[in-house]
């Protein structure tokens, strides 16, 4: 009977082993992607991210863990649109996995599945950090997220045909799942529609776009450029005349610039979560929006 238990024993953890083993490699380069292909994979997916709320993803150390994990990735799930031009491309040169290289299979941009705002007709080094791709916060507009799960979902029934039954339900599961918020999102964020608010950097076009909310000013007199005393100035001013509700910045962003100019004017300066993790109750995609509006809407009076 002892050995028998033993055999048992060695059975169930080679299974949970050989479980583990199975599970699709996901590489995340941001939390809000993380959280997606949690969503649409469960247990058939073993996903990393690069990075947290608490991080700029525009600028990020390309260290040896994530040069280890890259390598070990089936795939990579990225903004795109050249968010994180400045650390990935490194990531992957040093991995040499060349699946998860771009126009593979594993290798997965959402801002190529929607389309992007912001897309400049020109663009030379005076206009700052400007992405020639368009914006890449896309995952700030449910509508277009929906489209993102879409073609995530069906991604990972490619890449894991074995699993393709698994991914598809679940992935209908989200959906139905998601209309129904957006619907609720969409009827709570009313009050919203036509306010202005101040940003530090120009994360929240899509969020706007969705909401009908219109950019005040931007802390940064450009893009990737920090606050000076002579921009706030400026702001100051054009602000005066015409209130908004507030200025917003996110989790990872310095408040100070934020602060300063809240305290010129007596404008709210707020932190928005931004991202998945960017506020203690936000853990995925829908307490992202449900905190995000809650914020907003705290504002109006």
């Amino acid at each position: 009977m002892h050995y028998y238990r033993r055999f048992l024993l060695l059975i169930l953890v080679m299974g949970i082993a050989e479980s583990s083993a199975a599970a699709l490699s996901v590489f995340a380069c941001e939390p809000e992607w993380a959280s997606l292909t949690r969503a649409l994979g469960g247990d058939r997916v073993a996903v990393v991210s690069a990075t947290t709320a608490h991080q700029d993803p525009h600028r990020i150390e390309a260290r040896p863990s994530l040069i280890a994990k890259v390598r070990r990735a089936d795939l990579l799930v990225c903004s795109g649109a050249e968010l994180e031009i400045g650390w990935l491309p490194m990531l992957q040169r040093q991995a040499g996995n060349r699946k998860v290289m771009p126009g593979q299979a594993g290798y997965f941009a959402a801002a190529d599945h929607i389309g992007r705002l912001g897309i400049p007709d020109r663009i030379d080094r005076s206009m700052g950090d400007v992405h020639a791709s368009g914006n890449p916060h896309v995952h700030l507009d449910p509508r277009r997220l929906k489209t993102i799960a879409t073609a995530l979902g069906e991604r990972l029934a490619s890449l894991d045909s074995s699993n393709a039954a698994h991914y598809r339900e679940r992935l209908a599961s989200f959906i139905l799942r998601w209309d129904e918020a957006t619907m609720r999102w969409q009827e709570r964020a009313q009050p919203l529609r036509g306010k202005r608010l101040v940003v530090h950097h120009q994360d929240w076009e899509y969020l706007f776009d969705w909401l009908g909310i219109v950019r005040a000013g931007s802390l940064e007199p450009k893009p990737g450029l920090p606050a000076s005393s002579g921009h706030l100035a400026k702001l100051k001013k054009a602000l005066l005349a015409e209130p908004p509700l507030a200025i917003i910045h996110t989790h990872y962003q310095s408040p100070k610039a934020a602060r300063r100019l809240s305290q010129l004017t007596g404008i709210p300066a707020v932190e928005l979560p931004y991202t998945v993790g960017g506020a203690e109750n936000v853990v995925d995609l829908f307490t992202l929006f449900d905190e995000t509006l809650q914020r907003l809407l705290a504002l109006v009076p």
